[in-house]
């Protein structure tokens, strides 16, 4: 982001959290009060042979989180004093975020084919990167600083299309994708404070605050989905505070921080994507091979397996946290912690689709 650090004295931080609460409170009643409007309006999402769920469900609910942020995002660049960005990189954010909800919102409404969607998110990432919303470099623990230089922004737009496509593939189970999102604003927004990221730390806040309005309508049981409105844009503002988080000053783990928050959901989608590659099924056809999904088809209850991917997020959440209090090579050791839930994970899926007589490997 050119350079641009995000250091405030922490007095002033802890001076605007009572403001900052307040807002996460208001936010989420304000998401709420959309979503309510979006039961009765949304668009519907009828029961087919690669969803869930077996009734009509209105799906668009995300538009509450998109109404929440961006309500958010403008108060902060209107009025606020401790999470200041340079005005260029702030604007870039509302424009790319708006972006994103405009055609994820479409896509609800006429079911792009895949490639539209990706041209359309491709978009919304240029603009983002275009603007410096890019990784300059990622700070790895023991090996430091590494510079990314003219591949930044290609590294950059990749992160955020995989992120934004990642969030929705994994949201197909009431509650999943929501909480799994929630829980990891809230971790971000509590390590970006402690280490002076206050941009991170208060959008942070804002997103989560959108989907803790959404979220009671949509878990345990579902009166609305989220739709590719709120799952796009979840996965596509989480990869640009991934980006933010690379930006922190004294803090060598910040590259890894989303990617440790989020790794239930991108273990399962890369695990996915590789089986079905090596089984040669097309990675952009419609399927119901995610392990969540095959668990589900398997016979666990839907809302057993979103508190599994809770799990995993908050899991991840205290593998960072301790990897800030750690040293040597014990730093190492810990940021491959989230392989061992995920492949015990792995094996209790793997052992119910042969009992159900469903196969993960295929």
């Amino acid at each position: 982001m050119h350079g641009v650090r995000y250091i405030v004295h922490p007095t002033l931080a802890a001076l605007a959290l009572p403001r900052h609460l307040a807002l996460f409170t208001g936010l989420a009643m304000f998401s709420a009060a959309v979503v309510r409007v979006m039961i009765a309006v949304g668009v519907p999402d009828r029961p087919d042979a690669r969803k869930a769920h077996t009734r009509t469900t209105p799906k668009s609910g995300g538009i509450g989180i998109v109404a929440a942020f961006l309500l958010g995002i403008i108060l902060l660049y209107r009025y606020g004093q401790v999470s200041r960005l340079a005005s260029p990189l702030f604007l870039g954010v509302i424009v790319a975020a708006i972006l994103i909800a405009a055609v994820s919102f479409l896509d609800d409404i006429y079911d792009f084919p895949f490639v539209v969607k990706l041209g359309a998110q491709l978009v919304a990432a240029l603009a983002a990167v275009a603007v410096g919303l890019s990784a300059r470099r990622f700070d790895l623990p023991l090996l430091g600083p590494v510079h990314l230089g003219l591949a930044a922004p290609l590294v950059s737009t990749l992160w955020i299309l995989f992120v934004t496509n990642a969030m929705n593939f994994i949201d197909g189970l009431d509650g999943l994708a929501a909480g799994t999102t929630l829980i990891a604003c809230l971790f971000l927004a509590g390590i970006a404070g402690v280490h002076g990221g206050f941009f991170v730390y208060t959008t942070s806040l804002l997103l989560a605050g959108g989907v803790a309005g959404f979220l009671p309508f949509n878990y345990p049981r579902a009166r609305i989905f989220m739709g590719d409105v709120g799952s796009q844009f979840c996965g596509f503002l989480l990869s640009l505070l991934g980006i933010a988080a690379t930006h922190y000053e004294h803090v060598s783990l910040s590259f890894m921080v989303v990617p440790l928050l989020l790794s239930g959901v991108l273990l399962d989608v890369i695990f996915t994507l590789v089986r079905r590659a090596i089984a040669g099924h097309g990675l952009a056809q419609a399927h119901r091979g995610h392990l969540y999904q095959v668990a589900h088809r398997a016979g666990m209850d839907a809302r057993l397996i979103a508190i599994v991917y809770w799990g995993f997020a908050i899991f991840g959440g205290a593998v960072v946290v301790a990897f800030t209090h750690l040293n040597g090579n014990a730093k190492i050791a810990i940021v491959f912690a989230p392989f061992l839930p995920f492949l015990i994970w792995l094996g209790v899926v793997d052992a119910m689709a042969k009992r159900a007589g469903i196969t993960i490997w295929g």
